[in-house]
């Protein structure tokens, strides 16, 4: 993957009160990837991921033009990956008042780079509830991941689930809800986000991974949010869900190889 061209989106409303902080990147040849974190205001507002490096600035303002860093009391932290813990001691220090919601692995694996204050955490493991006032954070490990420390979260007052990498697409065009897609862009796009998140989709037992695709989907889901993909809202979030249950099915994702390189480095030198 490479990023040519920064293609930001200014933050854009999902549920009451909370916003999808996204940013694009170019994803030659299959179109543009979302990266996206969240924030939910309200009683103890919660930041959701705290995005990638490489778009640092923007990031934080973004962030801080949606919540006053003094106000924040949550991050949620879905797993350690760059692109989700990018900016976690910018937000600590900027959010005195905030505790991180992480799991053991996560702090031991990202010990790697920095040291987590260990003071400023608390663990929300894949099964757990968080009452923070007006609503209640629930850590439900999505179906598809690609670090054994994810967990999504799903909060009971707008029926709002962070899959994370779940449901990951590449889009042709920047959008904010996967309702914008046609039904074969959103179909192509979550067979290529599977086999591409989780090769080792091959190995799953069938029955029981459909089985626990339905302990998710039996949540009250009104709409989807995550990492890699526009919100999931309507109609769209059951073929999401239906979209998973062929993914013990499919044949493994065929990766681009260096020739595909070549070319696309011919391609940008010609402009």
């Amino acid at each position: 993957m490479t990023t040519t061209t920064d293609l930001s989106m200014a933050p854009y409303q999902v549920a009451d009160e909370t916003f999808v902080v996204p940013w694009i990147l170019e994803a030659p040849p299959v179109g543009l990837f979302p990266m996206n974190s969240l924030v939910i205001r309200g009683a103890e507002p919660v930041i959701v991921d705290t995005g990638s490096p490489a778009n640092r600035e923007q990031w934080l303002n973004n962030v801080w033009n949606l919540v006053d860093p003094m106000d924040v009391r949550w991050i949620f932290l879905s797993h350690d990956d760059r692109d989700h813990a990018g900016n976690l001691l910018p937000v600590l220090a900027a959010c005195p008042n905030a505790t991180l919601l992480t799991n053991w692995f996560s702090i031991g694996r990202m010990a790697e780079e920095w040291m987590t204050p260990l003071d400023r955490c608390r663990f929300l493991n894949d099964g757990e509830r968080l009452d923070i006032g007006d609503r209640t954070l629930s850590a439900i490990r999505p179906p598809l991941f690609d670090n054994p420390t994810t967990r999504g979260v799903f909060d009971s007052h707008t029926g709002l689930y962070w899959s994370v990498d779940t449901f990951a697409t590449p889009i042709p065009r920047p959008v904010q809800d996967a309702s914008e897609l046609s039904d074969e862009e959103f179909n192509e796009g979550q067979r290529l986000g599977a086999g591409v998140l989780a090769p080792w989709h091959v190995w799953l037992d069938e029955k029981k991974f459909n089985a626990y695709v339905d302990e998710v989907r039996s949540l009250p889901i009104q709409v989807i949010a995550a990492c890699h993909a526009p919100a999931i809202t309507g109609p769209r979030i059951e073929r999401a869900f239906e979209a998973l249950h062929d993914v013990p099915g499919m044949e493994p994702w065929q990766p681009f190889v260096h020739q595909d390189l070549e070319q696309w480095l011919a391609m940008m030198a010609q402009g």
